[in-house]
């Protein structure tokens, strides 16, 4: 793909050079040449054909978001029991089961 506009904006500059430097041409008329021949149609025809590429970027972006979102949701609610080696502040809750001597 950048091949083709690099190529066509040589093509472009040739042509407002060849301007330029004619006997009956104008510099304005070069500028005017390469912008209007050159520029302007290559910027619409690769933003054109680099829609497909920002959208999977866009897309991939989107699903980098939405993994990140849901990665603390899947991580356990608490790390392992005494695992700062601090004394409990409080009763554990019903989640542990109690530690008793069978009968």
């Amino acid at each position: 793909m950048y091949l083709v506009l690099i190529a066509w904006l040589y093509v472009t500059l040739m042509m407002a050079l060849a301007e330029a430097t004619s006997p009956t041409g104008s510099v304005l008329g070069a500028v005017v040449t390469f912008v209007l021949y050159g520029l302007l149609p290559m910027g619409i025809v690769g933003y054109i054909l680099g829609t497909p590429a920002r959208k999977r970027a866009l897309r991939a972006k989107a699903l980098a978001e939405q993994a990140s979102e849901q990665a603390p949701a899947d991580a356990p609610a608490s790390a392992e029991p005494d695992a700062g080696s601090h004394a409990p502040a409080a009763a554990q809750g019903s989640a542990v089961a109690p530690v008793r001597k069978e009968p």
